[in-house]
This record gives C-alpha cells, sequence and structure tokens, in this order.
C-alpha cells in the first residue's frame, strides 16, 4: 500500500461573502468525502490578512491554493466544479484514462480549418 500524500491547502475568502462561503462549505464537503490524505487547512480572511494575499499574489477570492504536494496549483471560485476541485488537488488525476485525457484536449481546442 504506498504512503498517503500530506496536503498543505490555503483558501483565501473575502469575509463571509455568499461565494466564499460556498467555496469553503464545498471543500469541506470533499476533504470528508474524497480525500485520502492528510492535510492541513488554513482559511485566510484576505479582508483581515491583506499581506498574506499579496505575498501569495491572490488576485481574486475565494481561491484555493494547494502548496503540497507539489506542483503548486491554484483553483479560483466558489469550488462549485467538484470534478475540477478533484484534479486540480490531483484527486481524480489518477482515475482519468489517456482517451479521457484527449477526448477533453479535443472539446477545447479550436476548429481549426473548418467553416
Amino acid at each position: 500500500m504506498p504512503p498517503r500524500k500530506t496536503y498543505i491547502l490555503k483558501l483565501y475568502v473575502a469575509g463571509n461573502t455568499p461565494n466564499s462561503m460556498r467555496a469553503l462549505n464545498t471543500l469541506s464537503e470533499i476533504l470528508k468525502k474524497d480525500f485520502q490524505g492528510v492535510y492541513a487547512l488554513k482559511v485566510i480572511d484576505v479582508l483581515k490578512s491583506p499581506q498574506l494575499a499579496e505575498e501569495d499574489k491572490i488576485l481574486a477570492t475565494p481561491t484555493l491554493a494547494k502548496i503540497l504536494p507539489p506542483p503548486v496549483r491554484r483553483i479560483i471560485g466558489d469550488l462549485s466544479d467538484r470534478e475540477k476541485v478533484l484534479i486540480g488537488l490531483d484527486l481524480l488525476f489518477d482515475e482519468l484514462t489517456e482517451n479521457d485525457f484527449f477526448v477533453e484536449l479535443e472539446k477545447e481546442l479550436p476548429n481549426e480549418g473548418k467553416s
């Protein structure tokens, strides 16, 4: 059995706005339901600690930053797209097949040369 990864997460919010609360609630659900590792979550209110947001170059809230394990990833928004959050946290990547990746990539590419 492989060792479980240790995750360090930071959630930047702006007070108790609806988007901030939705992001926090969604993240809490994901961590309870889907998370298999050890984690530390720090919630940072940029209204109370603007210097922390500035140091980490946070331009929008809510923003979830996965610090460890590398690579650092940021997810901006209320985290309502569960699949994107799981992929951003590297919790869903192992379940995707190569075919799934290319199908998604083809959907995102513009139709070149087609009219």
